[in-house]
């Protein structure tokens, strides 16, 4: 086994998880803000902020697709070993790791249904930069409004259309993470 695989984890798993965990739930409930995450140093082209989400959320019940370069002898050794998360097609996902491109088309991942509208996919999105301009924010956990830089706008208002169904975005550039929950309504900037 390569020593990158070994190392990159949490150097103090309980605290940095906890710590990681409370940044990645805050960012869910307030969507727009966003938080720093530090702790792991994972393989690239995973950033700091994408390992230590995974670090966090992945289990080995927890299926993870890897689109794009993410999905590189690399990142699959150190997802087994820190996580031991099964890596699966995009149908069978809990979780996406990847570039906006990479990722789509959106309509392969599961959605839930009206049943379990929990059992769907939570995509992390890595991103060149995180900004809070752009797209205006509406909604749950948003005071009036807040903004956030998004790869693009029409695919976020076409998935918060099929809500309580549909998808949640974890972004992600270097040590930092901001997120989009499908309750949140997303329109052009200064639109309301």
């Amino acid at each position: 086994m390569q020593a990158d695989t070994l190392s990159g984890g949490f150097s103090d798993p309980a605290r940095q998880s906890a710590h990681s965990f409370r940044s990645v739930m805050e960012a869910m409930a307030r969507p727009g803000m966003i938080q720093d995450i530090s702790g792991a140093r994972p393989p690239a082209p995973l950033s700091s902020a994408a390992g230590a989400a995974l670090l966090t959320l992945c289990d080995t019940e927890t299926p993870i697709y890897l689109a794009g370069n993410h999905d590189c002898d690399a990142v699959r050794a150190w997802i087994a070993f820190h996580t031991g998360a099964p890596l699966s097609a995009p149908a069978d996902c809990m979780f996406a790791i990847g570039t906006w491109a990479a990722l789509g088309p959106l309509s392969v991942y599961p959605i839930g249904t009206s049943e379990y509208p929990d059992r769907s996919a939570t995509l992390i999105v890595e991103c060149p930069s995180l900004t809070t301009a752009g797209a205006t924010l509406t909604g749950p956990g948003i005071r009036t409004s807040a903004a956030l830089s998004l790869p693009e706008l029409a695919a976020f208002q076409s998935n918060h259309a099929l809500f309580p169904l549909g998808l949640d975005f974890i972004f992600t550039s270097g040590a930092r993470l901001a997120a989009l929950p499908r309750s949140t309504v997303a329109t052009q900037e200064g639109a309301f």
